[in-house]
């Protein structure tokens, strides 16, 4: 077996990777609200192939790529087609599923959905309330940025050098700018929701790959 490195993005420095320890791997997959075009497939096709060089070199290794079946753009998506957002999202995780089965790189161990994943979400936010890391707001919930001191510690960006990520809308509920969404009250046309603490509603973007990482890699990896 070579010895393997592997460049840490927080610290800049270059880790050798334990030939003991199980890697596991986790890449941010599409959201389904179209078919998916060269730049949805590139993280399928890099961590396919770092998962499969690894592999060959003797490591064990767990590979998950989420895919986000529930999202604004899938419910304005799903609206100019007239059907419903779950009816639209089957579809095109349908096609995703197919579109990067073509690339002959197999699949990836674990290939979670946000919508199947709702309450591990749900308790990952709930813990991050518990602790003082969000708040709730007019039944959504927002991440409290400057609530956490190493937020930006792995971008290497100060917050004074970020910028608002939501409208105009939710800005008017959050205490700072830079708060984002982790949960969002169900709002009229939109055809999904669950129950959670904080009323129905659905997951912020934000907070799916947390969750789905932790489920099924782990909350260290």
């Amino acid at each position: 077996m070579r010895e393997v490195r592997i460049r840490d993005t927080m610290s800049g420095d270059l880790l050798t990777l334990d030939p003991d320890e199980e890697i596991g791997i986790y890449a941010c997959g599409p959201t389904v609200y179209s078919r998916i075009h060269i730049g949805n497939a590139r993280p399928f096709v890099i961590f396919s192939l770092l998962a499969r060089f690894l592999r060959s070199e003797g490591y064990s290794v767990k590979l998950a790529i989420n895919v986000t079946d529930v999202n604004d753009k899938i419910y304005t998506a799903a609206t100019d087609r007239g059907i419903p957002s779950g009816e639209l999202a089957a579809e095109m995780t349908s096609d995703y599923f197919e579109d990067t089965g073509r690339l002959g790189l197999g699949r990836p161990d674990a290939e979670p959905l946000a919508t199947e994943t709702i309450g591990p979400i749900v308790d990952l936010i709930a813990t991050l309330v518990e602790e003082g890391h969000a708040y709730e707001s007019g039944g959504d919930v927002y991440f409290s940025v400057r609530s956490f001191d190493g937020y930006g510690k792995l971008s290497h960006r100060p917050t004074e050098e970020m910028e608002q990520g939501e409208g105009d809308d939710a800005g008017s509920l959050k205490r700072d700018p830079l708060d984002f969404a982790l949960w969002k009250a169900q709002k009229e046309g939109e055809d999904t929701s669950w129950d959670s603490p904080w009323g129905p509603g659905r997951p912020g973007w934000h907070i799916e790959c947390s969750a789905m990482s932790a489920a099924y890699l782990g909350e260290v990896f």
